[in-house]
């Protein structure tokens, strides 16, 4: 990962170690999203570019699926989330 784990998890509270696993793991994917797109924007040969687009894609579906689970696990994420969306919507 290239980014560093942002908390020590070991000094979480347990029931807060597992949305801050999730949260981790966002960022890990995030992380390789941006990884793979730039090396794509780098790759001269239009196959190495488009498996690395379709790598940079799954990771895409990873980091929803650890973001589903927060929102399961964590309310107000969801809620702001939400809030989030709209507030753009009005801009």
């Amino acid at each position: 990962m290239l980014s560093e784990i942002p908390i020590d998890l070991e000094k979480v509270d347990k029931e807060e170690q597992d949305k801050e696993i999730l949260r981790v793991g966002i960022i890990a994917e995030l992380d390789a999203v941006n990884l793979y797109e730039q090396l794509a924007a780098m790759a001269e040969r239009e196959e190495i570019k488009r498996v690395l687009l379709d790598i940079a894609r799954e990771e895409k579906t990873h980091m929803g699926e650890f973001q589903a689970l927060l929102l399961k696990a964590d309310e107000e994420q969801a809620t702001e989330l939400e809030h989030g969306k709209r507030e753009v919507e009005e801009l």
